[in-house]
């Protein structure tokens, strides 16, 4: 027997915390993240408490120092973990707040064993994939098991790969420690539609869970992804081959928006099987608060078109949490807001007048490294001249100081250190607790820090308190020693760290609605709670729409199909 079984079951004889591994198969993207969302959010509106953990395959310790273009966005935490995005949808869908201890890597377990080995708990002995890595793993699983009644593990990656293996050795023995009537295999795969032969196949599905039988996992339920409902007949099948139930194998399709997926999962009747089969008594959900999501999303009163003017617009998934934040800040607004990405480069290139004057209102987001921040400098004193609404979060704030100190100020050669370490006037400058770092993942500034907002200003109206608390990712800061001449030409630091002295919002008096954050807003919004700064720019695009509306006599032009990166991302169950 397992010391850790033993050892956690001494003295146990009450409720018994459960567990739901979901991994996935056939191709990557299928969607494991929102599903497990959902079905948290599903289990939750049952009166449950519950958490997620996302187990990551790579060797990275975390995806801080991992480019957009390969893993998409890095969410932070409020302790300052810089995790997989996926912890950004499970915040979203559901009360639990996620940590550093919701998400490891193989780097992280690695590390883990390596020190632990380095520090001598393991001497006398070879330390081995099994069990040693496979005990780490399974650890840091039941630690999060304290206070709450499920925990929904997300595998990442496909099965098959060799990079997981050690993360599917340990969720297998899981079902032995804490017994077969508390943990439960979800495995979600492809289903697809074949145009020329007119009909699904079931065979990548078939191949999928073979391969995971092969480890010694037997699924329990199979969540089919496919474009199409699946017949009753495709699931009996299925259910044959793949030796499951027949009341185990659920549609997962694809869905006009993702706020629509609890509810199609919960009409499919997953969430009522994974209580059967934990032995769950609970109440039925309550969705009427999702129903009326999703009805504001689908037949909004009105729209707006935000463009995004950033450095990693081929890959959308490097903005998820700012992309929903908006999508967030259109249903306070009962509002439908069309996001068009623009190349910060072609801004370079074409001008912003060319790309940016079809937009009701232009956010600059954040972002690393040198490449189109001249652009995104142009986008914004496009935006500051003509009165079009402006949200600058991270490195969009810095570009705003650097284009007023150019263009008001007459700072020649304003610029960040970041970008130009001779510039005569640094309006950005690294920040003094980063000056002698030398190591790139975890130092930056990270985390949740409280914010105290100056009375009667456009933050202070928008939040409606005096003190807030958001997160953080970066090294350079607005420099204090330009404070001054900002706030003499009408730039107000509206938001200070008191505790350190950095300006964390800066706001231009007399435009419409121009405002930027050193920090990153959008990944405290949810559906249900819209952050109050996406809900103030929308509702100042859609101003700012109307005013031009009734200008012009018409509704802004349509841009240049040439001219524009557009298209906001298909929603993925």
């Amino acid at each position: 027997m397992s010391a850790l079984r033993s050892g956690r079951n001494e003295g146990q004889r009450g409720k018994r915390t459960k567990y739901i591994f979901v991994t996935g198969g056939v191709v990557s993207s299928l969607g494991k993240g929102l599903s497990s969302a959902s079905l948290g959010a599903l289990l939750e509106n049952r009166g449950l408490k519950i958490t997620h953990l996302k187990l990551d395959p790579y060797i990275n310790v975390d995806p801080g120092t991992m480019s957009p273009f390969q893993h998409g966005e890095v969410y932070v935490t409020d302790d300052g973990s810089e995790t997989d995005l996926d912890l950004g949808h499970y915040e979203r869908f559901s009360s639990a707040k996620m940590s550093r201890n919701n998400n490891a890597t193989t780097g992280r377990i690695y590390q883990n064993v390596i020190n632990k080995e380095r520090h001598g708990e393991y001497l006398g002995k070879t330390v081995q994939v099994i069990p040693h890595i496979t005990d780490e793993i399974k650890r840091f699983i039941l630690n999060s098991a304290e206070g709450n009644d499920l925990v929904i593990v997300e595998v990442g990656g496909t099965v098959g790969d060799i990079e997981s293996l050690p993360f599917l050795e340990a969720i297998r023995q899981m079902k032995y420690e804490v017994g077969s009537e508390n943990a439960i295999y979800i495995h979600l795969t492809l289903v697809p539609y074949i145009a020329t032969a007119h009909e699904v196949k079931t065979k990548p599905t078939q191949h999928s869970v073979m391969k995971l039988r092969e480890i010694g996992i037997q699924p329990d339920i199979l969540l089919c992804r496919t474009d199409r409902p699946l017949g009753k007949e495709i699931k009996d099948k299925i259910a044959l081959f793949c030796s499951v139930e027949p009341g185990s194998v659920f549609t997962c399709a694809d869905v006009s928006t993702i706020y629509e997926l609890p509810l199609a999962l919960h009409e499919e009747g997953l969430d009522d099987r994974v209580a059967e089969l934990l032995n769950i008594w609970s109440r039925a959900p309550r969705l009427d608060k999702w129903e009326r999501i999703v009805r504001s999303i689908k037949e909004p009163k009105s729209e707006v078109r935000v463009a995004i003017v950033g450095k990693y617009v081929d890959q959308t998934e490097s903005y998820k949490s700012l992309n929903e934040a908006l999508v967030h800040g259109g249903i306070a607004n009962d509002c439908k807001v069309s996001l068009e990405y623009v190349d910060s480069s072609e801004v370079e290139k074409l001008g912003a007048e060319n790309l940016l004057a079809h937009a009701d209102a232009v956010l600059v987001p954040g972002g690393f490294g040198m490449r189109g921040t001249e652009g995104k400098i142009q986008a914004v004193r496009y935006v500051r001249e003509r009165g079009i609404p402006f949200f600058g979060i991270c490195l969009g704030l810095q570009m705003a100081a650097i284009e007023f100190s150019r263009n008001v100020l007459g700072l020649y050669g304003a610029n960040s250190h970041e970008f130009d370490e001779a510039t005569p006037h640094p309006v950005v400058s690294l920040m003094a607790d980063q000056k002698q770092v030398v190591a790139k993942g975890g130092t930056m500034r990270l985390g949740a820090y409280d914010c105290a907002l100056k009375p009667g200003t456009l933050a202070a109206r928008l939040y409606g308190r005096s003190m807030i608390s958001e997160r953080h990712r970066h090294r350079y800061e607005v420099n204090n020693a330009y404070r001054a001449r900002f706030e003499e030409r009408g730039f107000v630091a509206s938001g200070v760290n008191e505790q350190l002295g950095l300006v964390e919002i800066l706001e231009l008096s007399g435009h419409p609605w121009f405002l930027g954050c050193q920090y990153h807003p959008e990944f405290q919004s949810k559906p249900f709670s819209p952050h109050p700064l996406f809900a103030g720019f929308v509702r100042a695009a859609m101003e700012h729409r109307a005013a031009k509306g009734r200008e012009d006599g018409e509704t802004p032009r349509q841009p240049s199909p040439d001219l524009l990166l557009s298209g906001a991302p298909k929603a993925q169950a």
